[in-house]
């Protein structure tokens, strides 16, 4: 049987991590800065950890992690 493709467009955007969490960027941080309060800013340096609820639609998009 032939490899399953992953959806490129969801690999360049989560990624796995070791114990099978996936992380995802942050919305919001990349533009239109001078505007946005440093409240706003700050949490979204950190990596996001996507909900249990989401991680089937996920894993159908990223088939070998």
């Amino acid at each position: 049987m032939p490899k399953m493709k992953s959806h490129r467009g969801a690999a360049k955007r989560f990624k796995l991590t070791a114990k099978g969490k996936v992380v995802y960027k942050r919305a919001g941080h990349s533009h239109l800065l001078e505007g946005k309060s440093a409240k706003r800013k700050r949490p979204a340096r950190r990596p996001g950890l996507l909900d249990q609820t989401d991680l089937g639609r996920i894993g159908r998009l990223l088939p070998y992690g």
